[in-house]
């Protein structure tokens, strides 16, 4: 890491150097190059000549629904009603830094409108463009929950006041910044192009690849797959970084554009209609996630589609139409800023971001109209904002119970943590239909583990129940983040045994796998046993276990090889998980 002081001096000398070829402030330049930049990017000097540190020691990367401090945007007075609405947003859920060379006429314009601007800031700094996304540093701390920083990656365009924003972030908040800018960690890469779901696991498209290929026009040091891998990890903690083929009619190839992870588990994915312009290739790479990946959980990522709609004569990207979407969106606390198009394709799009995200405050801002249509420059509403998460996380980490049979106890398990350590943890549950919730208290199991059983459910009425920590320092903070106005629902039936069985046991992690293997378990109140068999029914393993466990890990013999069925057995009855043993 180099001083915040030393990189400002270093930052305002090439600025300098670019003053008059680069316009600011107003500048309509696309997300995408233009053809002049298509001209110089190759004589761009991208890399910088000081030599930058990974940060030491462990580190996450927080994801986009965790609590933030910060919303950073830059102003355009051409899109001057769309910001505006973002930042009147913005100043009900944490502070906003908007950057700009304007502020009076800026403060101005937004007091006039009845934004408050108690928890606005100003950043008197250059700037050439509004896409904040793609060139704002990302958020991660140390050990999970201690120092905050910020990683900055080089800015994929040759527009150098964009590319200094991190920069004047971390100095007008005193936060340490970290820059992938030299040596053989020059990674050239774009806030839209990634995803994170704060345990390690982060997504983008094959442009990562492209972008650091050998011969790729930044001028960065060739890297193969793997060494992107590590950069990503030794700078932000990413373990498992998944990439998916680049879709042929998004012509900028981010992820944000069609995809979204709501949770740990959840993606939101654009669909279009059988056959049309990206919908095949998008079908194929959830399906890729789907064969290959699983969520942090051990279990298969959820999927939820919601349709892209396509301009008002019908055109979707295939055949002129903009590339519109409803994935490209903020969730901010407690609020959910959505992209909206026209009432008539809007309104299912916003129930299931209400379904899906109960208790948020979904927000729709047009971004097509005929004076501020931004989805013509290939973005919108994530495009052109970021956040920095809180200096001071609680972070809280479960798996909701979706489903559970009549008579069973349900376990709420979940891990928190705080830099100060937990003194409390709760949840509250009640049946649905009613109106007050009933308080259990939570147990701490071991580490950052804490559990709760609550009592059987008595009925097939389902359970609404969210969870609640209070820090040694005694900060506190809810899971969903908007409890108790938002909440999970755990569906209570009459499941047959072995629907019940199959609902217990996860579908095990990794698979395929080298030589180890996990199982999550749920509910299961009963001895049972594990019995190993290969694919000609040779039993090549076998052991009784004790109720109440929550994981089973096996080491595999080096001499099995193939698929191996896992058959779990009580006297409840038996189900069965095939594992590929490479």
């Amino acid at each position: 890491m180099i001083p915040i002081k030393q990189r400002l001096v270093l930052v305002a000398f090439i600025l300098s150097m670019f003053s008059q070829t680069f316009a600011q402030e107003e500048t309509l330049l696309p997300k995408g190059l233009t053809e002049t930049e298509k001209s110089i990017v190759s004589n761009y000097q991208f890399k910088s000549a000081l030599v930058t540190q990974a940060p030491t020691g462990s580190v996450r990367t927080a994801a986009e629904w965790e609590e933030v401090e910060y919303l950073v945007i830059r102003w355009t007075s051409n899109y001057q009603n769309i910001l505006r609405q973002i930042v009147e947003v913005g100043v009900s859920e944490c502070k906003v830094i908007i950057a700009t060379q304007n502020q009076a006429s800026v403060s101005s314009y937004l007091s006039s409108n009845g934004v408050d601007l108690t928890n606005v800031s100003f950043l008197n700094v250059q700037s050439n463009t509004i896409w904040m996304r793609d060139y704002a540093g990302n958020t991660i701390y140390s050990n999970d929950v201690g120092e905050r920083a910020l990683v900055d990656w080089i800015y994929n365009r040759p527009r150098p006041y964009d590319d200094a924003m991190p920069v004047s972030h971390a100095s007008m908040l005193s936060i340490p910044i970290y820059e992938t800018i030299s040596g053989t960690n020059d990674l050239v890469n774009t806030g839209g192009n990634f995803m994170s779901d704060g345990l390690g696991n982060a997504f983008a498209s094959e442009l990562i690849l492209e972008e650091n290929e050998p011969g790729n026009p930044y001028g960065v040091t060739a890297k193969s797959e793997t060494e992107i891998d590590n950069i990503m990890q030794n700078y932000m903690g990413i373990n498992n970084y998944i990439k998916m083929p680049i879709l042929p009619y998004d012509g900028i190839h981010h992820i944000d554009m069609h995809m979204k992870l709501l949770d740990e588990e959840t993606l939101l994915v654009s669909k279009y209609p059988d056959g049309v312009a990206d919908g095949p290739q998008i079908e194929a790479n959830i399906q890729y996630v789907l064969n290959n990946f699983q969520s942090p959980f051990g279990t298969p990522y959820k999927v939820e589609w919601v349709d892209a709609p396509p301009s008002t004569s019908g055109l979707y990207p295939d055949s002129g139409g903009y590339y519109r979407t409803y994935s490209n969106s903020l969730i901010l606390n407690k609020s959910i800023i959505v992209p909206v198009y026209r009432p008539e394709v809007d309104g299912p799009a916003l129930a299931k971001y209400q379904e899906l995200m109960p208790g948020y405050n979904v927000v729709g801002i047009d971004v097509d109209n005929s004076g501020e249509n931004l989805i013509s420059l290939s973005g919108a509403i994530h495009c052109i904002t970021h956040t920095i998460g809180v200096a001071d996380p609680l972070w809280i980490v479960h798996q909701p119970v979706d489903n559970v049979s009549m008579g069973s106890t349900v376990t709420i398990d979940a891990m928190i943590k705080h830099v100060s350590g937990i003194s409390t943890a709760k949840v509250f549950w009640r049946e649905e239909g009613t109106t007050t919730f009933n308080e259990a208290t939570m147990s701490h199991v071991s580490g950052d583990d804490w559990t709760v059983n609550l009592p059987p459910a008595a009925s097939v009425t389902d359970i609404d129940y969210y969870i609640e920590a209070e820090a040694v320092s005694g900060k506190q903070l809810t899971r969903p983040l908007v409890a108790p106005a938002g909440y999970w629902t755990t569906k209570v039936n009459t499941l047959s045994v072995d629907e019940l069985a199959l609902n217990s046991i996860s579908s095990p992690y990794p698979n395929p796998t080298l030589n180890e293997v996990s199982f999550n378990l749920k509910n299961i109140e009963e001895p049972f046993s594990v019995t190993i068999y290969n694919d000609l029914g040779q039993r090549l393993f076998s052991k009784d276990i004790n109720s109440g466990q929550r994981v089973l890990n096996f080491t595999l013999n080096s001499e099995w090889y193939g698929v191996l069925h896992f058959v779990f057995e009580s006297n409840s009855g038996s189900v069965s998980r095939k594992v590929v043993k490479l």
